[in-house]
């Protein structure tokens, strides 16, 4: 793995998406930028996606699913672009699935850990921002933006749990997290965001 690979995590109405496309433009002039997100990314995990947010299924299954659609998304679009010595971000991996279907769901750590070494393998983020606020906040974000899907009808409680499950995982690699201060107005977040880069002399 040659290229830069930077995840974007955090619960739904932690507001990634706002930061995406500046620190893509930024970073696009050091180098060419490959911009996707989890699930999706490519045309069979954006199709198990539509699955994963608007079916019903047990955590199991949508588990498996969700890594099935990973494994594609890093044979055919991570691996190579970071082979090829571009940057790639990507918005959300495998620390949603801990967060998600570990902290929200319950799913077993080691289950979630024989899959991450399964389907990930070395392809590990080099640098994640973490875009942390309380769940009651995120669900007033949700609500003013967009109708819910499967996953944000979850109650505050689950997000809750998704946020700690961030934190646990936050904790295990300090190294690779940088917390963000999501509860801010964007100009703050998006001041903490260049502040972290520019510590990386990116």
């Amino acid at each position: 793995m040659t290229g830069r690979f930077i995840t974007f995590e955090g619960i739904d109405g932690a507001g990634k998406s706002t930061h995406i496309a500046t620190v893509t433009a930024r970073l696009a002039r050091q180098g060419e930028v490959v911009s996707t997100r989890e699930p999706g990314g490519t045309p069979l995990a954006e199709t198990l996606r539509g699955l994963f947010l608007h079916h019903e299924m047990d955590d199991l299954t949508e588990t498996l699913l969700v890594f099935a659609g990973r494994r594609d998304h890093v044979r055919t679009v991570i691996a190579p672009a970071l082979a090829a010595g571009k940057t790639v971000l990507c918005d959300r991996f495998a620390d949603a699935s801990f967060a998600y279907q570990g902290g929200g769901r319950g799913m077993s750590a080691e289950v979630l850990e024989s899959l991450e070494r399964w389907v990930v393998d070395n392809c590990q983020p080099q640098l994640t921002l973490w875009f942390d606020l309380p769940a009651a906040m995120a669900a007033e974000r949700r609500a003013a933006a967009r109708d819910a899907d499967r996953f944000e009808q979850q109650d505050l409680d689950f997000f809750e749990r998704v946020r700690a499950g961030y934190a646990v995982r936050a904790a295990s690699a300090p190294q690779r997290f940088a917390r963000i201060d999501a509860s801010l107005s964007v100009p703050e977040v998006a001041a903490q965001i260049d502040a972290v880069l520019t510590a990386r002399g990116w």
